[in-house]
């Protein structure tokens, strides 16, 4: 009886350990989106559009959304029509989580 409560104690423990380390490996990483560059008439302050399709639920057909995000871009690089790609950070402002990583694109 006593080995049975201290096996499932072990197991228990290595059970812990594995789940630290998989919330460890995946913590550093940050949600990273793509999109377009909607509006840059503010200051170190883009307006990104994503765009992603999605299956309707009762028709199947597929649904494009678009969904707007507030990014941070300190060197002011961005103009309209750029393809982007922004990460997740801290809240810069009221709307503003997210930063610009690199532009991936310019427009023409």
């Amino acid at each position: 009886m006593a080995e049975a409560k201290t096996k499932a104690k072990a197991a228990k423990t290595a059970n812990a350990e594995k789940a630290t380390t998989a919330t460890e490996s995946t913590r550093g990483l940050r949600k990273f989106q793509e999109g377009l560059v909607v509006s840059n008439k503010m200051e170190k302050t883009v307006v990104v559009a994503v765009v992603r399709q999605v299956r309707h639920a009762a028709y199947g057909k597929f649904v494009r959304k678009t969904k707007k995000f507030y990014a941070h871009d300190e060197a002011r690089q961005c103009s309209v029509g750029d393809k982007v790609r922004i990460v997740e950070t801290r809240p810069l402002s009221k709307l503003k989580r997210w930063k610009v990583e690199s532009i991936l694109t310019k427009a023409v």
